[in-house]
């Protein structure tokens, strides 16, 4: 017998045509994955424990629409599980100038846990989520107190299959056994170019059995609500590893183009819409019609439930802070989003009497130095932990307790060779909430690969860090495949982005204590894999502005800014300037945006009208021009050999800056010269 109602597949239908309705209201968007989908958004969101009412509730499920694309089929949920902030006027705005329902879900929405644009990145982010919730209930959960058993649930379509990113994070979650893990395969067999045989017939089942997960099927995904529920309990049962359930579904189905690709992202005909409204049982000259008895039907069984539970955890947590103080405290902080009082003091500060250290060395005594006072702070490398030097001393791995090779409690992720993943699944990390601050090693020109996720950091606001080691041709034999030079121009160009590139130790604790404490702004600290002097006048507050006056000198003919692994030839080159009686000062400006954030008053005292401004950075000059008259950079890719004298080659030494400063300084002599921090207000 079953355990569905007539109830249930008029819930169903509605959701169909509450779908479709949104998207012939814009004239715009994809109808057929909500059409063929709908019976398992049910059922999905029937299984889940949450509350509506409280979206930031720690404990809650997730849910995750990876086929972004199909975004009207989660704003119809959310408005009938009773999200306040999707009524049914916000539906009828979809894909509209400031709407709340965008053409991709968008994080900062409630009940929509991650921004799914780009194919494979929200089943990725749903592998970081799974990855968050396994490591807080291993971290805090107690006997009697279990205050973390969540589960993440995904959809995902043909498309997110096809892109690398899903595969990468696919693979690292069966390595990891996420039982928590659950994700619906749309198989509709239809993309944009029309069926998926033209380019896409691998065995996804196998594949997925392959990277360690559990594959099961439901034939009857358009209409089989028992068995999609069944599949779903399953799946739960399942503890030790993630598990793929694949739906066949017909995309677009009780359109009179179902199972065509005419259906994937065009509105349906109005003489459609009629017959497919009239074939579910709704009047079709109505459109947004929700009948009473669905909304009391969810909320009987959704709303209701889901704020008991959140009650119930309310008081479970509140007898735990009484058993577990420590903890408890802990647990409310981070739930805050506030770090832990006074954390910024454990950064270490240096003087010019301290050596000459690598800055990717730098990183990794700041990371030591406060790794454990940050219980939030979890991180990892792609397979370049030796040469990153992301992992404290005391780190234990998280991996899979059965393994041997660490537990769930632990804070250091083995990503692999995987970028890309790593990028997608720090934010799903982020995204969990907790205050969790995921950082991820690798060489900052293989951050490129993973510019996507980084961009979706950016959009989406997730405070993440790149630890981006071997930042210059300063490299050296590795060549140009593994110099960075257009790197640092196109995620500067990236809005809301931090981009530090420190030049001694204190600049790297600086950018380690604004990294952290941003909320909303994620981060890359690019690092070299050569020495770098620590620097006279150089101070933690100072380079916190993002840029500074190392150097200041009342008589200057030119201003030199610089950053990274070239502030310090920099500084030696003054003084060959000095020698031949040209006066210079130095600013050091390791990150555009927090510069930008500064007052004009502050900039300009930084940039002041009267003299020319060089920069010099061993990389592409595009962008410097916000900042400086001139630049001495690289518009070609970078060399294979010794760093020294790679970067001799290239002219960045002491004499051969000097040599392009007195060319800027004997240009613009005589001339007004007035900063580019002044702009007309536009």
């Amino acid at each position: 017998m079953s355990k569905f109602t007539e109830i249930d597949q008029l819930a169903v239908n509605t959701i169909r045509v509450l779908s479709v309705d949104q998207v012939s209201a814009a004239n715009s968007g994809h109808p057929g994955a909500p059409l063929g989908l709908a019976p398992a958004a049910h059922v999905i969101y029937k299984n889940m424990v949450f509350n509506p009412k409280n979206p930031e509730w720690i404990n809650r499920d997730r849910f995750v629409l990876s086929n972004g694309h199909a975004c009207a089929l989660l704003y119809s949920m959310l408005h009938l599980t009773g999200y306040d902030a999707f009524t049914l006027d916000d539906l009828k705005q979809f894909r509209q100038l400031n709407s709340k329902c965008p053409g991709h879900p968008e994080f900062e929405l409630p009940g929509v846990e991650v921004t799914t644009g780009p194919l494979g990145q929200g089943i990725s982010n749903a592998v970081g989520l799974a990855i968050a919730q396994a490591n807080f209930a291993a971290t805090y959960n107690k006997p009697g107190f279990e205050l973390s058993n969540n589960y993440t649930y995904a959809m995902l379509g043909d498309g997110c299959l096809q892109e690398g990113v899903s595969s990468e994070a696919s693979s690292l979650a069966g390595h990891l056994q996420l039982g928590n893990l659950i994700a619906f395969y749309d198989d509709n067999k239809i993309t944009i170019d029309g069926a998926t045989n033209v380019s896409f017939t691998e065995d996804v089942l196998k594949r997925y059995e392959a990277y360690g997960w559990e594959v099961l099927t439901v034939n009857g995904g358009n209409d089989d609500l028992d068995a999609i529920s069944n599949a779903l309990e399953q799946a739960k049962l399942t503890t030790d590893k993630p598990t793929l359930i694949k739906l066949e579904t017909t995309i677009g189905y009780g359109s009179l183009n179902q199972g065509t690709s005419g259906v994937h992202g065009s509105p349906l005909k109005p003489d459609d819409v009629k017959q497919l409204k009239k074939r579910f049982g709704f009047n079709p000259e109505e459109k947004f019609v929700v009948p009473q008895e669905v909304y009391d039907f969810y909320n009987q069984h959704i709303i209701v439930p889901g704020k008991k539970a959140n009650a119930e955890w309310d008081a479970l947590f509140a007898k735990y802070t009484e058993q577990y103080q420590v903890e408890g405290a802990t647990i409310a902080r981070r739930l805050r989003g506030e770090l832990p009082q006074g954390w910024e003091s454990k950064l270490p500060l240096y003087t010019p009497k301290d050596s000459a250290v690598a800055s990717r060395k730098l990183s990794e005594i700041a990371l030591d130095a406060i790794f454990d006072d940050i219980p939030e702070l979890i991180g990892g490398s792609a397979d370049l932990t030796p040469s990153n030097l992301t992992r404290s001393k005391d780190a234990t791995d998280f991996q899979p307790p059965a393994t041997g090779l660490g537990t769930y409690a632990g804070r250091y992720i083995r990503y692999g060779v995987r970028e890309h993943g790593m990028g997608a699944i720090m934010n799903g990390i982020s995204a969990y909430g907790a205050n969790y601050k995921p950082y991820g090693g690798t060489f900052l020109n293989f951050v490129s690969y993973a510019s996507g996720a980084v961009r979706l950091s950016a959009l989406s606001g997730h405070p993440v860090i790149w630890v981006a080691t071997h930042d210059s041709i300063g490299l050296g034999e590795d060549g140009p495949t593994h110099q960075p030079i257009e790197t640092l121009a196109h995620f500067r160009a990236m809005p809301n982005i931090q981009v530090w590139r420190p030049a001694d130790g204190n600049e790297v604790a600086a950018a380690y204590k604004q990294a952290l404490s941003s909320r909303h702004t994620p981060s890359i600290i690019a690092l070299s894999r050569q020495n770098l002097p620590q620097l006279e006048g150089s101070s933690i507050e100072k380079a916190s502005k993002g840029g500074y006056v190392l150097q200041e000198n009342k008589d200057a003919k030119i201003t030199l800014v610089s950053t990274g692994s070239e502030v310090g030839i920099v500084v030696d080159a003054v003084k060959v300037l000095a020698s031949k009686g040209i006066s210079a000062r130095i600013v050091s400006l390791p990150d555009f945006h927090t510069f930008d954030q500064q007052t004009q008053e502050y900039r300009l005292s930084v940039f002041p009208d009267g003299i020319p401004v060089m920069s010099v950075e061993v990389l592409s000059p595009f962008g410097w021009s916000k900042y400086a008259d001139e630049s001495f950079g690289l518009n070609r890719f970078g060399a294979s050999g010794k760093g020294p004298e790679v970067y001799q080659f290239f002219g960045f030494t002491p004499e051969g800056i000097a040599q392009k400063a007195e060319k800027t300084v004997a240009y613009y002599e005589g001339k007004s010269v007035y900063s580019r921090i002044h702009q007309a207000s536009l």
